[in-house]
């Protein structure tokens, strides 16, 4: 029971106060604000990287990244055994997420643009490339494609930003970025 009851007990059909209408109005236009600014984000500001995303099965995309590695591979991390795999420019690289790393250690040119695969064979996991500011939520049972051209030289870091266990804070990869070869 309300302390002061509706004239009328059809709640709808009561009048709406002018201060109501003011603030419904101002969330209503700051809301489209909002989804203005994240399409002008994303198009000028290229915030939100425009990928491609293919169904496939884990078997399948676990086959391709061996390939790719076994393929590329020009040593191992000192301290993991991981491959590390050098790509030529414009291929396709593959990365693989699964508990509790990103799997194989990549190393690209400067300049050069590779079109990035990611998939995850378990759990759903996140790819987050630092210091770059690349985010994406890498789901089992898809493959994820993005073009990336690197720009700067150095050693840049992988990590899990989607919790996915008890090893989630150990899910690191790299991806080093060395001077092109001569052509």
């Amino acid at each position: 029971m309300a302390v002061t009851p509706p004239v009328q007990r059809i709640w709808w059909k009561e009048p709406i106060e002018r201060v109501e209408l003011v603030w419904t109005a101002l969330a209503f236009l700051w809301g489209l604000a909002m989804f203005s600014t994240m399409i002008v984000w994303h198009v000028v500001g290229k915030q939100n990287l425009a990928n491609e995303a293919y169904r496939i099965s884990p078997q399948t995309f676990i086959a391709r990244a061996d390939a790719f590695a076994e393929k590329y591979k020009v040593r191992e991390e000192a301290n993991t055994g991981v491959p590390v795999v050098r790509p030529p420019a414009g291929a396709d690289i593959y990365l693989l997420g699964r508990l509790w790393e990103w799997w194989p250690v990549l190393e690209l040119e400067k300049g050069r643009t590779y079109r990035l695969h990611l998939s995850s064979i378990d759990w759903q996991h996140g790819f987050s490339l630092l210091p770059v500011n690349i985010n994406i939520q890498v789901h089992p049972g898809y493959e994820h494609v993005i073009t990336i051209t690197p720009d700067q030289l150095g050693q840049f870091g992988i990590v899990c930003n989607e919790y996915c266990g008890i090893g989630h804070h150990q899910m690191t990869g790299k991806i080093y970025v060395v001077e092109p070869k001569p052509q």
